[in-house]
């Protein structure tokens, strides 16, 4: 087995949350699904997110200068099939669920778990990818209990219908 090979599949047991993330602008409107998204800093709030160069729409991203990054909820599966499916023209994308914008103008999903409206304020190339250093303009925050992560290349349904702060009592010995 190669290094690559076990890097991926080692990677594969890393669970990341799942987003699709979003631009718009002079070079058009795109998005993708993603799971290499990652807290840099919040002062200022700071983010990244990595994007293979070879995407369809990464030159699009680079030349619009903004994103959103929507994070999906646990009923989103099916979206995140639609913006990871390479056959499907962008408008065909946006055409499932409803969309917004905020100050940046990226499309933000209406029914995301979180949205982080960014400007996208450095990139670097590390191998096939780029990474961007998004600074965050916006957020918008839903009350969406349960999210969408993918884990062991399979997506899975997190979180829970209580209150925040409030756990169900245990059941059986711990």
């Amino acid at each position: 087995m190669t290094l690559q090979t076990e890097f991926r599949n080692a990677m594969a047991q890393l669970g990341s949350a799942v987003s699709v993330i979003t631009t718009d602008g002079p070079a058009g409107k795109f998005g993708f699904t993603a799971s290499a998204v990652c807290s840099v800093t919040d002062t200022p709030p700071t983010l990244l997110v990595c994007m293979n160069r070879s995407s369809y729409a990464h030159q699009h991203f680079c030349r619009n200068g903004v994103l959103c990054v929507n994070v999906l909820s646990g009923s989103h599966q099916e979206l995140s099939g639609i913006f990871a499916n390479a056959s499907l023209r962008s408008e065909e994308r946006f055409l499932h669920d409803s969309w917004q914008v905020m100050s940046s103008g990226a499309p933000v999903l209406s029914s995301s778990v979180a949205s982080f409206d960014c400007l996208i304020a450095d990139c670097h190339e590390v191998g096939s990818h780029s990474v961007f250093y998004c600074q965050v303009q916006a957020i918008r925050i839903s009350e969406q209990p349960r999210g969408l992560v993918y884990f062991n290349r399979r997506y899975h349904t997190i979180g829970h219908d209580t209150e925040p702060g409030h756990f169900p009592a245990s059941r059986g010995n711990a």
